[in-house]
């Protein structure tokens, strides 16, 4: 069994080191690194590789793993594109997507993710349709975003776990490329259709993976609206018209402006997750 962790980067500067010191410091050897690059002109992903040294980046395609970083340059139409071009490369079971800037939460994370997988395995689990996702750490309010321990319908439509924070069976990332239709949702996309399309299990594995830097793309203020209207199209085309109106009304009901704002916050985001944490009713 083994993971592919993939990092997409144009001109990342000195995020890229960040993220590929956490990958290459996990205690688990047993994944390789796909770094796909859009045609950098900073100068940091040569860089990085002139300084890390020609023994962790090959270029031929069937390089072994136990850590080793697999380098391919490629134009491409954006992170989605450059995704689904990434993707090609893998040969691992499991993918894992991070963002320069981004880094697991701790050096044990693959192992323990290891460990999850063949406790699913042990359970005649099909590991060809399996998503395990955690927890995930804030970089932008240094709190612990909590993932529902169950997805369901309504989790769906409020609030999936963090796109980093996610380890896809590497069929399902094949069976399902990004939509390109789509340039801020196209992660929460893939996640509906594994979810309702798919067949997949989603598993969470009870602690947190990634640290997300936050303050994306999607996050922008310019992309908001953007984002909303994606997350129409999507939800629309995954989920009944009757599911949409109890969504809706049970958001509504519940102050998700407000709770959004809480979460978000710099000063009640710890106090509003904390209290999220104990309603799950979970424990890392």
């Amino acid at each position: 069994m083994k993971f592919s962790v993939i990092v997409v980067c144009l001109n990342p500067g000195g995020k890229l080191k960040s993220t590929m010191d956490s990958i290459l410091g996990q205690t688990c050897r047993d994944f390789e690194v796909i770094l796909k690059d859009g045609g950098s002109t900073d100068g940091s992903v040569e860089g990085w590789r002139r300084e890390e040294g020609p023994e962790q980046c090959r270029r031929e395609s069937g390089a072994p793993h136990g850590g080793t970083v697999r380098f391919f340059q490629e134009k491409d139409h954006g992170i989605y594109d450059a995704m689904n071009q990434a993707v090609r490369y893998t040969s691992g079971d499991f993918t894992i997507f991070m963002n320069c800037g981004d880094t697991f939460a701790d050096e044990k994370v693959l192992e323990r993710v290891a460990e999850r997988v063949e406790e699913q395995r042990a359970k005649g689990a099909d590991l060809g349709k399996l998503v395990l996702y955690g927890d995930t750490l804030s970089g932008k309010n240094n709190v612990t975003i909590t993932s529902a321990p169950r997805i369901t319908g309504f989790t769906c439509f409020r609030n999936i776990p963090c796109h980093q924070s996610c380890f896809y069976s590497t069929a399902l990332c094949r069976g399902k490329p990004f939509d390109l239709r789509y340039r801020i949702r196209a992660d929460y996309d893939h996640f509906l259709w594994c979810f309702y399309r798919g067949g997949a299990a989603l598993v969470h594995v009870g602690f947190p993976v990634s640290s997300y830097e936050g303050d994306g793309y999607s996050e922008s203020r310019d992309n908001r609206a953007r984002d909303r209207k994606e997350h129409k199209q999507i939800t629309e085309s995954y989920m009944t018209k009757g599911a949409l109106l109890w969504y809706r009304a049970a958001m509504a009901c519940t102050l998700a402006p407000l709770r959004s704002a809480l979460a978000e916050s710099r000063y009640f985001s710890r106090i509003y997750h904390g209290l999220q944490k104990k309603i799950l009713g979970r424990r890392n």
